[in-house]
């Protein structure tokens, strides 16, 4: 996973995402053209009940809404839907896209919780940690330029923060005429970011923000946050095994990059937009360590080969492909993160670090920007004033928010911070947890004000728990399928 970021352009482009900041609360009047994707004004909206038995109906009413199918699941109904969007924001006249979202409707009396990934939507029924702490309704939205939901043809540079963060204020106005009560925002990793930069731009949208595992690159070209983490995380014992089968792959490089060229002959793979199978390999082997940590508990490091230097070249192969897998920087591999590496190298940013366990002279071409990653028909600019403006927002004006990492991941290492001006807002720590930390990974006092302050944001914590946090806990039994756990595995250094 690789993270994501000129002057008076800079300065044109910032002054018009402030003003656009301060027109929060209203989305762009729409021109004649796009009037049918719109969200419905309040007053056509159909009248709050606790029934549910018409709210296909009621949803199909949103105009620019489609229903593409319904799944069920018992104690909900779950609809995957289109929903029209403006290409541009600031100039809805110029086109739409369809926009896939998914609704998990529980009751209109329930609350709401808004959940985005930052990437492809799933169109099976799933639940989110908030969602079952609060026993609400899920609205899940797949991120503009991952297909399907992505214009054609595809003009890259309305992909950035705010116009994405535009789509979701869209559709929660279309959405809340129905479903009355709280809204929370939640995401993790790259979707713990969205709902950061949604709350950024639309601060009244939201009654209360949930980010999981939020990386904050302020400052693109200084990563040395990276460098210390890995210097000191998990035990001396576990990082020397796996700087070893790192620096091992490398040494093995020419037999290892033959196997390599047998499995991409076998499975079609190709390496166009990053310039050869060379530069792939060795963007696989230097994804090793980071995506072990990323992915991976201190206990996993007992499968890391414990003597790679008389290891075969299978066991290395093996266990470099489990963790960092070796289609990742394939044609395929990249094909489907295209969005991803366009935003971290154009907004985001994205992480170089050392390697001082390998001799330089087995590293050719280190960490590789995402310029090597989107194919050379997509111009990138990069924009170092976004996220320093997002750190500012929340340093200075946080309210409502929940920020929560895991110990062990490295993209902790530079995450979100709160100054004086938040208020009722909380950073916690996972102990011993990866990229998956979550509120039931904290310790016992963090995990019940955490759960606490979740309910009262959404309104419905009871009065013991609003006079005791301690009694928080969460208002829906765990489902086992509703509620999967695992992390929203991508291959190595996508956040």
């Amino acid at each position: 996973m690789r993270k994501a970021l000129r002057w008076l352009l800079a300065l044109t482009v910032l002054i018009g995402t402030l003003s656009t900041a301060g027109a929060a609360t209203a989305a762009p009047k729409l021109s004649a053209s796009l009037e049918q994707g719109g969200p419905p004004s309040p007053e056509a909206a159909p009248g709050t009940t606790s029934t549910d038995t018409d709210i296909k109906d009621r949803l199909l009413a949103i105009p620019g809404m489609s229903l593409i199918e319904e799944k069920p699941y018992t104690g909900y109904r779950f609809f995957v839907l289109n929903y029209t969007q403006p290409i541009d924001h600031r100039h809805p006249s110029k086109g739409t896209f369809q926009q896939r979202i998914t609704v998990l409707h529980k009751d209109v009396s329930r609350p709401t919780v808004f959940y985005t990934g930052g990437y492809n939507v799933s169109t099976n029924p799933g639940r989110r940690e908030p969602t079952q702490i609060v026993d609400g309704n899920q609205v899940s939205m797949e991120y503009r330029f991952f297909t399907p939901s992505r214009p054609d043809p595809a003009d890259w540079s309305k992909l950035d923060i705010w116009q994405a963060a535009s789509d979701q204020h869209r559709i929660f106005e279309a959405l809340k005429p129905i479903y009355r009560q709280k809204w929370l925002s939640t995401g993790g990793s790259k979707g713990g970011m969205t709902a950061t930069y949604y709350e950024r731009f639309y601060p009244r949208d939201m009654d209360g923000v949930v980010a999981y595992v939020a990386p904050n690159d302020v400052v693109n070209n200084e990563d040395s946050a990276y460098d210390r983490f890995f210097r000191n995380v998990g035990t001396k014992e576990c990082r020397d095994k796996l700087n070893a089968v790192q620096r091992e792959a490398l040494v093995r490089r020419a037999p290892l990059e033959k196997k390599y060229e047998a499995y991409a002959a076998d499975n079609g793979y190709t390496f166009t937009t990053i310039g050869s199978l060379d530069k792939a390999y060795e963007a696989v082997v230097l994804d090793y360590v980071w995506g072990f940590w990323q992915y991976s508990l201190l206990s996993d490091c007992a499968s890391i080969p414990a003597d790679a230097a008389h290891a075969t070249d299978d066991a290395i192969w093996e266990s470099v492909d489990t963790i960092s897998g070796f289609s990742a920087y394939t044609d395929q591999g990249l094909n489907t993160y295209t969005p991803y590496y366009y935003q971290a190298g154009t907004q985001l940013g994205a992480p170089t670090i050392h390697f001082p366990a390998i001799e330089k002279k087995y590293i050719r071409y280190g960490y590789q920007p995402p310029r090597n990653f989107v194919p050379r028909s997509i111009p990138m600019r990069f924009q170092p004033w976004a996220m320093a403006d997002v750190d500012s927002w929340v340093r200075h004006h946080a309210d409502h928010m929940l920020f929560v990492y895991g110990q062990n991941d490295p993209w902790g290492a530079e995450r979100f911070r709160l100054g004086k001006g938040a208020r009722d807002s909380y950073v916690f720590t996972a102990p011993g947890l990866n990229h998956g930390a979550n509120v039931a990974g904290l310790v016992p006092d963090e995990k019940a004000l955490a759960t606490a302050r979740i309910l009262e944001w959404a309104g419905v914590a009871s009065a013991t728990v609003q006079e005791n946090p301690s009694a928080a806990r969460p208002l829906a039994k765990f489902d086992a399928k509703l509620d999967q756990r695992d992390i929203e595995r991508e291959p190595a250094l996508r956040p």
